[in-house]
C-alpha cells in the first residue's frame, strides 16, 4: 500500500488539456525513487491546474521517502499556488526542519486553457528549464531560473508566462534523461541539445506519444548502461476539442484522483 502511495500518477486529459508521463526507476528491479510529478486538477475549468516534476538527491527508497513528503507537503499548499514562490518559500521551510538532509530540484507549472489555447506560468527551482515545442518544430527553453531547495535559508525564483497553441507542447523532464551516459562507446552523455534536436522531429506528437518517444530514445542511447530515475511529463494543446466518458456521459475534463496511480504515464 505504501509502495503504491508513492507511485507516480496516471495522467489524462483535464480541463481542456492533454497530459502525460513516463517514469523509470535508476533500478529496473525497482518501481519508486527520487524523481516524482504530480498533476492536481483545478477545481473548475476557469482554475489553474498545477503540474510538479521534482528531483530529490538520491536514488531508491530513501530518496522516495522524501519525495513523498514534498508531494504531500506541496498538496497541502495547493490553495496558494497563484504565487509560486511563496509556495517554494514555505515548502523550504519545511523541508529545513525536518530530519532529512537531502535537497531537492523541481519546476512548477500552473496551467489553464483559454480561447483556444493553454497560458503556463513556469517556475524553476534549481531544475532544467522546461522546453517548448512549438507547432513549426522550434524549441524554445523557458527562461526560468531558481534555487533548490531543502538546503539554503532563502529561494529564490523567477517565473516566466508563455502560451500554447493547438499542437504545442511543454516537456518537463529530470537530469535521468540528459545525463544517461551510453552512445556508440558507452561514455557520452545524451545531452540537452540532443534532447532539442529529437524534440524539433515530434510538432505535433500527441503528450503520450512523445513522452514514450523521449524515454525510448533515452533507454537506447543507455543500452544496457547504469542510469538515474527518469521523469518526463508533457503538456499539450490538443489540436481539436476533445471529450472524454466519465461516469458513462461525456465530459470536458477527466480528474485524477489520488487512487488512480499507475507506474507509466
Amino acid at each position: 500500500a505504501l509502495m503504491r502511495e508513492l507511485l507516480p500518477p496516471a495522467l489524462h486529459h483535464v480541463h481542456g488539456v492533454d497530459y502525460a508521463g513516463t517514469y523509470r526507476a535508476a533500478k529496473d528491479h525497482e518501481r519508486v525513487g527520487g524523481d516524482f510529478y504530480d498533476v492536481h486538477p483545478g477545481a473548475d475549468p476557469s482554475r489553474e491546474t498545477l503540474v510538479v516534476l521534482g528531483d530529490v538527491a538520491g536514488k531508491g527508497l530513501d530518496a522516495a521517502v522524501l519525495t513523498g513528503k514534498i508531494r504531500n507537503t506541496l498538496h497541502a499548499l495547493l490553495p496558494l499556488t497563484t504565487d509560486h514562490q511563496r509556495v517554494l518559500e514555505l515548502l523550504n521551510g519545511a523541508l529545513l526542519s525536518s530530519h532529512h538532509t537531502r535537497f531537492a530540484t523541481l519546476v512548477l507549472a500552473s496551467v489553464r486553457r483559454r480561447a483556444g489555447t493553454v497560458q503556463l506560468r513556469l517556475t524553476s527551482a534549481g531544475h532544467m528549464a522546461p522546453l517548448i515545442v512549438r507547432a513549426n518544430g522550434e524549441v524554445e527553453e523557458a527562461a526560468t531560473r531558481g534555487t533548490l531547495v531543502g538546503a539554503l535559508p532563502k529561494v529564490t525564483s523567477r517565473t516566466v508566462e508563455t502560451v500554447l497553441k493547438p499542437g504545442e507542447t511543454c516537456l518537463l523532464y529530470t537530469d535521468g534523461i540528459t545525463e544517461a551516459r551510453g552512445g556508440p562507446l558507452g561514455d557520452e552523455l545524451f545531452g540537452e541539445e540532443r534532447l532539442k534536436r529529437a524534440l524539433s522531429e515530434c510538432a505535433g506528437m500527441p503528450a503520450e506519444a512523445l513522452v514514450e518517444h523521449v524515454q525510448m530514445l533515452a533507454a537506447q542511447w543507455l543500452g544496457t548502461g547504469q542510469h538515474d530515475d527518469m521523469a518526463v511529463v508533457a503538456i499539450s494543446a490538443p489540436k481539436t476539442g476533445k471529450l472524454s466518458v466519465v461516469g458513462g456521459r461525456a465530459s470536458g475534463s477527466t480528474h485524477v484522483s489520488a487512487g488512480n496511480r499507475g507506474e507509466d504515464r
